[in-house]
């Protein structure tokens, strides 16, 4: 069952950028790649995403920075296709 799609307080927009900054602090290449995709198609626009991400490296240390780089490259290639 995907959570982010189900009603409640949160908006699915909400719940996908939580997903993606969870994705950068587990470390998971297959979930930044999901989350991000779903995010941009929800509305989700970069300075949002580098938010986001702050708070991710805050909570997840030196590797999520690596991850935030991820998430910022898959967002940029999808925004030029």
């Amino acid at each position: 069952m995907n959570v982010t799609n189900h009603p409640g307080v949160m908006s699915e927009y909400q719940k996908e950028l939580v997903a993606t900054a969870v994705a950068v602090s587990i470390r998971c290449d297959d979930c930044v790649a999901y989350h991000v995709d779903k995010a941009k198609k929800l509305g989700a626009v970069r300075e949002e995403l580098v938010e986001i991400l702050a708070v991710a490296i805050e909570m997840g240390g030196g590797p999520a920075v690596v991850y935030a780089a991820k998430v910022l490259s898959h967002f940029d290639q999808l925004s030029a296709s």
